[in-house]
């Protein structure tokens, strides 16, 4: 058998690329801790209330987010995977690429959320029949952080 040559430079380059891998750990999307409604109310708690409905004040679920999982992250590990390979593995930039596009699918899924419809008196109150949007809050405040 032959040896092999360049191992010491394959070594390298491995332990690079681990290096770079490790340097971002984590990817948080959705309803980050800082966001608020002006009077101080969690974003997060009223996106949570609209995901899985108020059942004791009448308002059903509305699942923009668990929609938005469902629909889209069956594409996520091909994403990932070209992302990795055309950013020489650096994690940090992976996971803040995928970040943004699952932040504005996360968006896109309020938008598109139709059902079930607003109860008369919720339209009469907002003066359209659009759920989940009402002053876009909500809506502006998905966003994504790389830990």
């Amino acid at each position: 058998m032959g040896a092999l040559s360049g191992g010491e430079a394959l070594q390298r380059r491995l332990d690079e690329i681990a290096k770079k891998l490790k340097s971002a750990a984590t990817l948080r999307v959705g309803f980050l801790e800082n966001a608020t409604y002006p009077d101080g109310t969690p974003v997060a708690m009223v996106a949570a209330v609209n995901e899985f409905g108020a059942p004791s004040r009448g308002q059903p679920p509305r699942p923009f987010f668990r929609n938005a999982i469902r629909d889209h992250a069956p594409e996520w590990p091909d994403q990932i995977e070209a992302l990795v390979a055309s950013t020489d593995y650096d994690a940090a930039t992976v996971l803040g690429q995928m970040g943004e596009m699952i932040a504005g699918e996360i968006r896109q899924s309020i938008t598109d959320t139709n059902e079930p419809p607003l109860a008369p008196s919720t339209i009469k109150r907002k003066g359209h029949e659009k759920p989940l949007v009402d002053s876009g809050v909500m809506l502006g405040s998905v966003d994504y952080e790389v830990e």
